[in-house]
């Protein structure tokens, strides 16, 4: 009998859904346009108010875990966060519960491993500061090649230390992550 995602423990999540880091694929932004299409048709333009390509998937020429991550401007209140969260999971998305201060759904896991192409979405309102500092980091890589190669060098050797660990993999990197944005920000001073 195959268990459901939401009992397996952290351990066998790791062990089903290793870190893999690919190279560079063009397709990446060509996924990103097909699911953004997608989720407008979904949600509407009046839910999904902006959707931005974010992640390493969203930088050129930069070696990223296959899995596209997507950024979605939201209206305000929990009644649309319910809808929102209803019309995911019934079109087969994941709805990520521990992620409790933003909506976050992903699609392509299952209790067999991946399927498919993965995407992870993270929905909040246009004010929800950190999550949306995300863009800042993403503009920051693209316009500086060398640190793009640095978090890349960061990401790979992570990605072997942390290979069953995806939590550990993800706080690992979160230093640089917010150095990097902290100087982005700085910078439009």
């Amino acid at each position: 009998m195959t268990k459901d995602l939401d009992t397996l423990t952290v351990e066998e999540l790791g062990r089903l859904f290793p870190i893999i880091i690919s190279e560079p694929k063009d397709e990446w932004a060509d996924l990103f346009i097909q699911e953004k299409n997608r989720l407008i048709f979904l949600l509407g333009k009046e839910m999904a108010i902006r959707v931005e390509h974010i992640g390493s998937t969203a930088v050129p020429n930069l070696a990223a875990k296959p899995t596209i991550d997507i950024l979605v401007e939201i209206p305000k209140g929990e009644d649309v966060k319910s809808e929102i969260i209803d019309i995911m999971t019934s079109r087969g998305y994941n709805h990520m519960r521990e992620q409790t201060d933003h909506i976050m759904v992903v699609k392509g896991y299952t209790p067999e491993g991946f399927q498919g192409q993965c995407y992870h979405i993270h929905m909040g309102p246009k004010d929800h500061n950190e999550l949306w500092d995300r863009l800042y980091f993403r503009d920051y890589l693209k316009a500086n090649p060398q640190v793009t190669r640095e978090y890349e060098d960061l990401k790979q050797e992570l990605a072997t230390k942390y290979k069953y660990n995806r939590e550990a993999y993800t706080e690992a990197k979160t230093g640089f992550i917010e150095r990097v944005t902290k100087t982005a920000i700085n910078a439009l001073k």
